[in-house]
């Protein structure tokens, strides 16, 4: 049986745990072999699939290397059984070229045992795409 409520206050200490750069308190809420999804995007470093700790640490740091925060707002958590979906929005600026992206997400969690187990983020792509895009002139 699970929890639905235990489940989406997991889900919300670990937007919590990113948004304060605490990534070892985040990786604590993950299963060891968690898989973790991003959308392919060409030239946008952490695009892809990674798996376990070692690489969502690797995810994280190369966010952060490659785009500064602007605005990160998780709005509405819905939960069904081991899934919670989260629905946002965000603001980022990319480094490389100080564009600055705003899209919706929706992220897709599965909790088992009190860990997550999976991870998918849906974001506008090509908002993205085109934020790292080098062949674009930069931003003024």
């Amino acid at each position: 049986m699970t929890n639905e409520h235990e489940n989406t206050k997991l889900v919300q200490q670990a937007y919590e745990s990113m948004m304060t750069g605490d990534i070892e308190s985040f990786l604590k809420l993950l299963d060891a072999d968690v898989e973790w999804h991003m959308p392919a995007m060409e030239d946008v470093p952490f695009a892809g699939v990674r798996y376990g700790h070692n690489g969502v640490r690797e995810f994280a740091s190369l966010l952060n290397a490659s785009h500064e925060v602007v605005e990160f707002l998780p709005a509405q958590f819905i939960a069904q059984g081991k899934i919670v979906v989260v629905l946002g929005r965000f603001t980022m600026r990319v480094r490389a070229t100080g564009r600055k992206i705003v899209s919706d997400w929706a992220h897709a969690w599965t909790i088992a045992a009190g860990k997550v187990t999976y991870f998918q983020e849906y974001v506008d792509t090509a908002a993205v795409i085109r934020g790292h895009a080098m062949s674009l002139s930069p931003a003024p």
